[in-house]
């Protein structure tokens, strides 16, 4: 199995955490992280609040490829309609250089109202604007020349420079929370990416849709993995592990739900977001306290047995599938991070390193 780690790049949750702070400690875990034997690393990308702040992580992954130039590194995601598609395809082109070919290019097409406000693009065209972004931009990296002339980006044709050298086909990576978000994924061949936040069952069905859409879109090509958006607190005993959890990852689905307004009446109106409407009256029934116990179900805690059978359990559910994981969130203090994560990769990333694909255990049978 692939196990990246995911930075989240965040203050909520935390006492007078400065920015300064937040970035010394992201970056010092994905370091470790780096030499300590994971695959990956990857950044989301969120703007101007303490929910999350990582403006440009092609930028933040070109620091870290500099750093550690044998590791992987991933965008989960770029947010297409907040980004001119010839600008992201210059710098993932450029980025693709430096790493020799280990960009893991993921894309999104956004969900908080507030970063859509701030770059004044209407949300109602956010499903219009990823398709056609993330077509031109696959194409610009395949072919090496970018035009358009959709509804919304009128591209003369130009030539990417430096020269796309590598095929970004089987590094693609696309959100997908809803169904036609699900579809898009497809349609572009990406691997799906989505968040351990709710229990496994409720996610079967899109992870299926996916894998049944791909070979309609692309005759012969495997289903790629789903890339899970993983929390974890690991810990040397489950003495206190389930309260320990509980306390950085019920804050953690909080920020969530201010961020991006999850009761709002706002979903129910917005083209193309129906069925976070629905995930809205769901909410609304459970409450805040069921929706965390959803999230600590989904997610992986406790000691590195127990996070290995979460996971075993999972993965007999859905099948195969890649992580970014996450230690820090919900106020998580660096040293109680650094320790699960030293913990995590002690005992936990070997073995599951080692699990063998079932596309694989086939192929040798």
């Amino acid at each position: 199995m692939d196990v990246g780690l995911q930075m989240v790049c965040a203050t909520y949750g935390w006492d007078d955490c400065s920015d300064q702070q937040a970035y010394d400690e992201e970056i010092k875990l994905a370091l470790l992280a780096a030499d300590l034997g994971f695959n990956c690393l990857w950044a989301v990308e969120h703007h101007h609040h303490d929910y999350s702040f990582c403006p440009d992580n092609l930028q933040l992954m070109a620091y870290l490829a500099g750093q550690r130039p044998n590791i992987d590194v991933g965008t989960a995601a770029v947010i297409l309609p907040w980004n001119d598609p010839l600008r992201v395809a210059e710098k993932v082109s450029m980025l693709d250089h430096f790493t020799n070919g280990r960009l893991r290019f993921g894309v999104g097409r956004g969900l908080a109202r507030r970063e859509f406000e701030a770059f004044r693009v209407s949300m109602d065209e956010s499903r219009t604007r990823f398709d056609e972004s993330a077509a031109m931009i696959v194409e610009a990296l395949e072919t090496g020349w970018m035009e358009g002339n959709g509804p919304h980006y009128k591209q003369p044709r130009v030539e990417i420079r430096p020269r796309p050298r590598f095929p970004i086909r089987d590094r693609l990576y696309a959100v997908a929370s809803s169904d036609d978000s699900v579809v898009s994924a497809a349609k572009l061949g990406a691997h799906m990416v989505m968040f351990a936040d709710r229990p496994w069952p409720s996610r079967l069905p899109a992870i299926q849709k996916h894998r049944e859409l791909i070979p309609e879109f692309f005759p012969g090509m495997a289903p790629p993995r789903p890339l899970i958006a993983d929390f974890c607190v690991c810990t040397p005993t489950m003495d206190g592990a389930e309260e320990l959890a509980r306390k950085h990852m019920g804050p953690f689905v909080l920020s969530n739900f201010e961020h991006y307004e999850l009761l709002g009446e706002h979903f129910s109106t917005v083209k193309g977001y129906d069925a976070y409407a629905a995930k809205v009256a769901v909410a609304k029934e459970v409450g805040i306290e069921g929706i965390i116990d959803g999230f600590m179900q989904a997610s992986v805690w406790g000691t590195p047995d127990q996070v290995l059978k979460m996971l075993e359990e999972r993965r007999d559910l859905i099948g195969d599938f890649e992580l970014a994981t996450s230690f820090r969130f919900g106020g998580t203090p660096y040293e109680v991070a650094e320790q699960s994560l030293k913990l995590y990769a002690k005992e936990v990333l070997p073995v599951i390193q080692s699990w063998q694909s079932e596309t694989a255990q086939v192929a040798a049978e």
